[in-house]
């Protein structure tokens, strides 16, 4: 398994979409009644179906899977074309709107809902349960894809945060059983910190702007940050859920994080060197983590780092946010059923188990193809995977990027761990945001 792929999780996080709606998605496939249909077996000699995939998603080895898996059931060939990050919005948004486009688009998953909104991608609604064969998707990776209702894009892959600890910190203070409770994370923290009473030591280096991690705690409490009611989106910092939510991010990062980091990202100081520096004992972060803190400070063995998904207060491991990769289909596509079978192909069973995890060491897009994994897992993959069978997503409308753009949920968390603003201000005040730039296309 290629766990260096991991790494890429965190640019798929970043590459947001900021594109204004314009409508809704493409309708159902013509004769569509609203029942469910099976993807057709079409035949496709002499058509080559081509398929945008980004670049660090998938291995050669994968994409050659499908394709012969694809042209031996169809005898159609397929022209993959590799896309880079760098203007990749402004490069798809035009595709899908002119001629030409291609068939099927691997896209980041929070991507989805604007180009839906767009008309520029196939409602797959009606193929659901046949895409899904027998398999139940991740939720961060079903939700983003489906916008009122409808779903607009099929799972691909995923990558997910746990908790990474340096077990020889923890041990010598103490503490060798992995935390499986809030109430057991905080007894393993608190004698961490008694071990290293140093102000500039972190027993849980936590930023206050990380609100990747500050949602976790807001998901664990019943909140959400925002709902969906006849097409209004309405903000859920305010309710009693999300107050809770922000409260108890507050006391963790007050309780086990630095003062200094709670005006602060994940990038400056880079949280991995804080790790390498020995200046924390947990970070809360992705696979690619793993490998960069060994590199910033090759002392660290592999050995000697832990994972576990993040407990939380509601007694139950805190739901994650996925980034990750979803299918998605044109609504110009000269060759609709031939995309609808290669779609299939790759979210199918075989390849998300033999090919996406084996040989890209992506967590799959099910929580079958999650439990297949598991015995084949090493110590330190085994809390990404686990956090991921419990996920969820950022709204699945098509002007959230511009509240991440913007970032203006950072500041909510990092407020409220600061004192700036109380749990009530600051959700108060970003729900108002959110309901103006989601219902006003700005």
């Amino acid at each position: 398994m290629n766990k260096r792929r991991y790494a890429a999780t965190a640019v798929l996080c970043a590459a947001t979409l900021l594109v204004s709606a314009c409508g809704g998605g493409s309708k159902p496939a013509a004769g569509d009644d609203g029942s469910p249909r099976t993807v057709p077996n079409t035949r496709g000699e002499g058509k080559t179906l081509t398929v945008w995939v980004m670049d660090g998603d998938y291995t050669d080895a994968t994409i050659k899977a499908i394709n012969d898996q694809f042209t031996q059931a169809t005898g159609a060939q397929v022209d993959v074309q590799i896309q880079q990050w760098e203007s990749i919005t402004t490069k798809i948004s035009t595709a899908l709107s002119t001629s030409g486009t291609p068939d099927v688009l691997d896209l980041g998953n929070t991507q989805v809902p604007g180009f839906a909104a767009n008309g520029g991608l196939l409602d797959l609604t009606a193929y659901k349960a046949d895409l899904q064969q027998g398999r139940t998707w991740l939720a961060g990776l079903e939700e983003p894809a489906t916008v009122d209702g409808r779903l607009y894009a099929v799972p691909g892959f995923a990558g997910a945060r746990a908790v990474i600890y340096n077990k020889k910190t923890w041990a010598a203070a103490g503490v060798t059983a992995t935390p499986k409770t809030y109430a057991e994370l905080t007894a393993a923290l608190d004698k961490v910190r008694a071990h290293h009473p140093a102000a500039d030591f972190a027993p849980f280096y936590l930023p206050g702007q990380y609100w990747y991690a500050g949602m976790q705690f807001v998901w664990d409490a019943g909140g959400d940050i925002a709902s969906s009611t006849g097409g209004a989106w309405k903000g859920g910092f305010s309710t009693p859920e999300g107050q809770k939510g922000l409260s108890d991010f507050k006391t963790f990062q007050n309780s086990y994080s630095t003062k200094a980091s709670q005006a602060l990202d994940t990038i400056t100081p880079d949280q991995n060197q804080v790790f390498a520096d020995g200046k924390t004992s947990a970070i809360l972060s992705t696979t690619g983590s793993l490998g960069l803190i060994q590199k910033a400070n090759p002392k660290i063995k592999t050995a000697d780092l832990g994972t576990f998904p993040l407990p939380g207060v509601s007694g139950k491991a805190q739901p994650v946010m996925l980034g990750g990769s979803d299918w998605g289909i044109a609504t110009k596509s000269d060759t609709p059923e031939l995309a609808l079978q290669w779609t299939k192909i790759a979210a199918g069973p075989a390849v998300q188990d033999k090919d996406v995890f084996g040989h890209d060491g992506w967590i799959p897009n099910s929580t079958e193809g999650i439990e297949a994994a598991q015995a084949s897992l090493d110590e330190q993959l085994t809390g990404f995977f686990t956090a991921a069978l419990n996920s969820k997503a950022t709204p699945a409308a098509a002007q959230w990027p511009t509240l991440e753009g913007d970032k203006s949920i950072n500041q909510v968390f990092s407020a409220v761990a600061s004192g700036a603003k109380s749990p009530a201000d600051a959700g108060r005040e970003f729900d108002a945001h959110l309901e103006s730039t989601l219902a006003g296309g700005k």
